[in-house]
C-alpha cells in the first residue's frame, strides 16, 4: 500500500484537525473533525466538486493531530490555518480588521477610527463600520463642527495650528456639551445635527460657494451612510452581533450584520470556494474573525449550528435568535447571503473555469505531466542604474499569493541580465537553505539575456525548473513565451492563458515600480532636508510635526517656515524645495 493508504487505515475514529501535504511537502489544506477516520477518508473516494476534486489531486501525504474535544480541534485549525495559510483553506484573517469611531472619556471629545484589537477603557467606542472611508468622513465631520450647544463652529485644531495662533480653551460645561452631542450623534439621533448642516450646504449654495456647498454635501452623505441604513430598530442599549450563510455547489457566501446602540449597520462578509462541510467553514469563519475584532456580549448565530463550542471559544454568549426581532433580522442576513452568494455565482464559476483552462493550455505548451500549480514571476526596475530593484510575485493556481510575495533592492545598477541574475541567485539560494517550497514554473520579464540568465542560475544549483521568458511587442505587451530552447510561442490574444500571462505581468510589473517609487521618494525627501545647513533631525521632526508632508512645506512661505525653524535655514529650505528640478535635470544631462 501507498502512504496515503497506510495512514487511512490506521485513521482513529477520535476529534482532531488534519493537514494535506503535497509532493513538496508544503501543507495544502487544514481541516477538523469530530471523526477524523470518516472525515480524512471522504477526500479519498466518491465523487467531489471541481475544487475539490483538483485539491485531492495534489495530495501526497497527510497528517493529523487528535484532540481531546471538537472545542480543542476548532482553536487547533485556527492556529494551523494561521501559520500556514495553506492555499485550499478559505482565508478570512487578512490582519485586517474593521474600524470603530472612538471617543476619549475625558478631555476635547476629538473623535478618531481605531482598529484596536483590545478596547481602551480611557475610551468610548462605537461601531463597528463596514465603509472605512465613511468612518474616517464621519470623525471629520464630527471634529470639524466642534457641536458646543449645537451651534457649530469651524474645528481650531487645524485653522489655529495653520496661523501659529493659541487655540482657545474650552469651559468644562462646554466640553460636556460638545460630548453629549457626539455620542447622541454616534448613537443615530441625527436629526438636529444633520439639519443644521444641510442649512449650511443650502446657504453656501444660494451664495456661489459651490465647492464650499459640495464639501457640505459630502459630509451629509458620509452622515446618512452611517445613519440611515436601518432596517430593523431595537432598544437603545443592545449590541450584538450576528451571521448567517449560504452554500450552493461548492461556494459559501458569509454575512454578518452588527447592532450598536440599537441601529443596524450591514456588512457582507465573503463569497469563497469552500472545500469543507458549509457549517465547519460557517464556524471557521467567525472563530478567524474575531481573532481581529473586539468580541460583543452576544453573538447570534442560525438554530442549525451549535453554539457550545464557539461560546467556549470566543468566551462571550453566543445564542440562537428564535422569535421577535432578532429572528426576523437573522432572515435578513440569509436573505443576504443568498442574494449575494446568487448575485457573484456565475462570475466565480467562470473565473474558475478561466483560470484552469489557462493553467491547462500553459502545462500542454511547456509538455506537463499533470498541471502547473505555482508560478513565481520575476521583473526588475531602475533610472539610469539608480535605486535598482527586482520583485518576485507569486501565483497559486492562477491566483496571486501576496503573503509570498517578495522584494529586493539590487546592487547591479543598469545591468538587466546581471540584475535577474543577482535576484534568482539570492531567492533560490536562500530557498535551498531554508527548504523551502520551489515553484512548478519561473516566468522573467525580459528577453534571452534575462532567460538566459536564469537557466544558468538554475543549473548551478542544480534545479529542473521550467523557466520561460514573457516576449513584450511594440506597445510593450506580452504576446508570446519564449522556451528555454530558445522557441518562441504566439499566444492567441483571445485565449484565457493571454488573459492571465497579462495579469501576471502586470501584477509584477505594479509591485516593482511601486517599490522603486517608494525608494525614490524616500530618498529623495532624505536628501532635501538633510541638504539644509542647520537642519537637523530634530528640526526636520519640527516640520513634519508642523506641515505634515514635504509637499505642504513646498507651499509654505519663507516666514511660515520660519515659524518652526532658523529664518536663513527657512530661507535655504524655500530655495531648495522651489528650485525646477525638470530644468535642472535637463541643464545637467
Amino acid at each position: 500500500m501507498s502512504t496515503v493508504e497506510e495512514k487511512l487505515a490506521l485513521l482513529p475514529l477520535e476529534p482532531g484537525c488534519y493537514l494535506m501535504k503535497n509532493k513538496q511537502g508544503e501543507i495544502i489544506y487544514v481541516g477538523k473533525a469530530k471523526r477524523l477516520k470518516q472525515r480524512v477518508s471522504s477526500y479519498f473516494t466518491g465523487a467531489h466538486d471541481h475544487k475539490t476534486t483538483r485539491m485531492v489531486a495534489q495530495i501526497d501525504d497527510f497528517d493529523i493531530i487528535i484532540t481531546s474535544t471538537e472545542k480543542e480541534s476548532l482553536i487547533l485549525e485556527i492556529n494551523l490555518i494561521k501559520e500556514h495559510r495553506p492555499r485550499f483553506n478559505i482565508l478570512f484573517m487578512d490582519d485586517k480588521s474593521y474600524p470603530y469611531l472612538r471617543l476619549p472619556r475625558e478631555g476635547e471629545p476629538l473623535v478618531t477610527v481605531s482598529r484596536d484589537r483590545k478596547q481602551n477603557p480611557k475610551f468610548q467606542y462605537f461601531g463597528p463600520y463596514p465603509d472605512a472611508t465613511a468612518a474616517r468622513n464621519m470623525a471629520s465631520i464630527l471634529n470639524d463642527s466642534m457641536p458646543v450647544g449645537f451651534e457649530y463652529l469651524p474645528n481650531t485644531q487645524a485653522i489655529y495650528s495653520q496661523f501659529n495662533r493659541t487655540k482657545p480653551e474650552y469651559t468644562v460645561e462646554q466640553l460636556a456639551s460638545w460630548r453629549t452631542n457626539v455620542v447622541k450623534i454616534l448613537n443615530g439621533n441625527v436629526k438636529e445635527f444633520r439639519d443644521a448642516l444641510n442649512e449650511k450646504m443650502l446657504e453656501a449654495s444660494a451664495n456661489t460657494q459651490f465647492e464650499l456647498a459640495q464639501q457640505y454635501k459630502d459630509k451629509l452623505g458620509a452622515l446618512d451612510y452611517i445613519s440611515d441604513r436601518q432596517q430593523v430598530q431595537f432598544t437603545l442599549n443592545e449590541h450584538f452581533d450576528m451571521f448567517h450563510y449560504s452554500y450552493y455547489q461548492g461556494f459559501i457566501a458569509i454575512v454578518g450584520l452588527f447592532v450598536r446602540g440599537g441601529r443596524l449597520l450591514e456588512r457582507s462578509m465573503a463569497v469563497e470556494a469552500c472545500l469543507e462541510e458549509p457549517m465547519d467553514a460557517f464556524v471557521s469563519f467567525i472563530a478567524q474573525f474575531y481573532q481581529n475584532q473586539p468580541i460583543p456580549k452576544q453573538v447570534y448565530i442560525p438554530m442549525e449550528v451549535e453554539t457550545e463550542g464557539l461560546s467556549e471559544l470566543l468566551e462571550t454568549s453566543v445564542l440562537h435568535a428564535q422569535r421577535g426581532k432578532k429572528r426576523s433580522l437573522m432572515d435578513i442576513a440569509l436573505k443576504n447571503a443568498e442574494n449575494q452568494l446568487e448575485d457573484q455565482f456565475s462570475l466565480l464559476r467562470e473565473r474558475q473555469v478561466f483560470k484552469d483552462e489557462a493553467l491547462k493550455d500553459l502545462s500542454t505548451i511547456l509538455g506537463f505531466d499533470g498541471m502547473i500549480h505555482r508560478i513565481e514571476v520575476f521583473d526588475n526596475s531602475h533610472i539610469s542604474g539608480n535605486f535598482a530593484v527586482s520583485a518576485c510575485v507569486v501565483y497559486d493556481d492562477g491566483e496571486p499569493n501576496k503573503s509570498l510575495y517578495r522584494r529586493y533592492r539590487l546592487h547591479q545598477g543598469n545591468d538587466d541580465v546581471a540584475s535577474m541574475t543577482e535576484v534568482l541567485y539570492r531567492r533560490y539560494y536562500r530557498m535551498i537553505k531554508e527548504d523551502g517550497i520551489f515553484p512548478d514554473l519561473i516566468l522573467v520579464d525580459g528577453g534571452k539575456g534575462q532567460l538566459g540568465a536564469a537557466i544558468e542560475i538554475l543549473r548551478d544549483f542544480d534545479l529542473q525548473i521550467p523557466v520561460c521568458g514573457l516576449v513584450k511587442d511594440d506597445r510593450h505587451r506580452t504576446h508570446a513565451l519564449l522556451l528555454e530552447s530558445g522557441e518562441q510561442i504566439d499566444v492567441d490574444k483571445h485565449s484565457p492563458l493571454f488573459s492571465l500571462l497579462v495579469q501576471m505581468q502586470d501584477e509584477v510589473h505594479r509591485y516593482v515600480i511601486a517599490y522603486h517609487r517608494g525608494l525614490r521618494k524616500k530618498a529623495m525627501t532624505k536628501s532635501i532636508l538633510d541638504e539644509v545647513k542647520g537642519l537637523g533631525k530634530v528640526r526636520q521632526k519640527l516640520l513634519y510635526k508642523e506641515f505634515g508632508t514635504l509637499k505642504k512645506m513646498t507651499e509654505a512661505s519663507v516666514e511660515e517656515l520660519a515659524k518652526v525653524i532658523p529664518l536663513e535655514s527657512a530661507q535655504d529650505l524655500y530655495d531648495l524645495l522651489h528650485i525646477d528640478w525638470e530644468d535642472s535635470a535637463h541643464a545637467t544631462n
